[in-house]
């Protein structure tokens, strides 16, 4: 009997529908990759998310595989080419998940905006400092999407009612705003000179990483706000904190980091990212932006379809 790896949590929907398909599916959410790579051999059929890095050597190991389903968009762990030389179909759900990190960058803003975190904290406490938790208002502000693929197209959907100007660049599109009327193709030069608000939509790819230094954060208007739900390494850390605190930086939405597994963190990180859960000016969230119910299920119809119509 075929048989299929399922290596992370996914929606009922897309085991059924793989079993529905003449594959035995073995479904282990928690399996480290040292173990996924040690039993990978006898596979046809291989499900993913992020802790699973698929380079030659796995695809090596991995002889019998003839398909692997990303649940997302970040095809970085995957050496997509060598994996159509032996034959390995690779399928990603890019748009599975693109609006709820277009709902969650948003969230994450007017949180900030609206000083939400500090004014909920007020109130549990019997505080009333109002002044205190006086935001201020997205409308006649600038932003600028770095990067608009999915997640950006979507970011931009929802801030098309918030009455803001909204610029986008992407190095690698051209014509890419022809469906969308209220966003301006821009230039990296406009968006450092002319923006409030920068929001990064990025795949983790070797140009990208530390784009935001500080020679980045010294051609940005003074105060400047950065949003990123794409890839921690797009931000240098050390820089985000400095500008913080210096005020070059006026405040920050997170959704990842440079390094997401606490328990491996250096004395120096430990030290850095305490200075960064200390401040005021950040909304944090632990890499969940495209991870709602509605995404889980929609990721595990997208890769089914797209399997499905493979195996046909």
């Amino acid at each position: 009997m075929k048989k299929a790896l399922v290596t992370d949590g996914v929606h009922p929907l897309l085991i059924e529908g793989l079993e529905n398909l003449g594959y035995h599916c073995d479904y282990h959410p928690k399996i480290s990759l040292e173990d996924t790579f040690a039993m990978i051999e006898p596979y046809e059929g291989l499900i993913i998310n992020s802790k699973i890095i698929v380079d030659r050597k796995f695809l090596d190991r991995a002889k019998h595989l003839r398909f692997l389903g990303r649940l997302g968009s970040g095809m970085e762990i995957i050496d997509q080419e060598y994996a159509r030389e032996k034959g390995v179909a690779v399928f990603s759900a890019p748009d599975g998940n693109c609006n709820a990190v277009g709902e969650h960058a948003l969230g994450m803003l007017l949180a900030l905006a609206n000083k939400f975190l500090r004014g909920d904290r007020q109130v549990r406490q019997k505080q009333w400092n109002r002044e205190e938790s006086r935001g201020f208002e997205l409308m006649g502000r600038t932003i600028g999407i770095i990067g608009f693929g999915h997640t950006g197209r979507s970011f931009a959907k929802k801030l098309s009612g918030m009455d803001m100007r909204i610029l986008a660049y992407d190095k690698y599109k051209t014509n890419y705003t022809t469906d969308f009327p209220y966003v301006v193709e821009s230039d990296m030069d406009t968006i450092y000179k002319e923006c409030d608000i920068i929001s990064f939509h990025l795949p983790l790819t070797q140009e990208v990483i530390h784009l935001v230094d500080d020679d980045f954060v010294d051609k940005c208007k003074r105060g400047v706000i950065l949003i990123n739900t794409s890839r921690g390494k797009v931000i240098k850390t050390y820089t985000l904190i400095e500008g913080l605190e210096d005020g070059r930086i006026g405040g920050a939405c997170l959704d990842v980091f440079e390094n997401e597994k606490t328990a491996t963190f250096s004395p120096e990180e430990h030290f850095l990212y305490d200075r960064l859960y200390a401040s005021e000016q950040v909304i944090l969230s632990p890499h969940v932006a495209g991870w709602t119910v509605e995404s889980k299920r929609r990721l595990a119809a997208i890769l089914l379809r797209k399997i499905t119509e493979l195996v046909n």
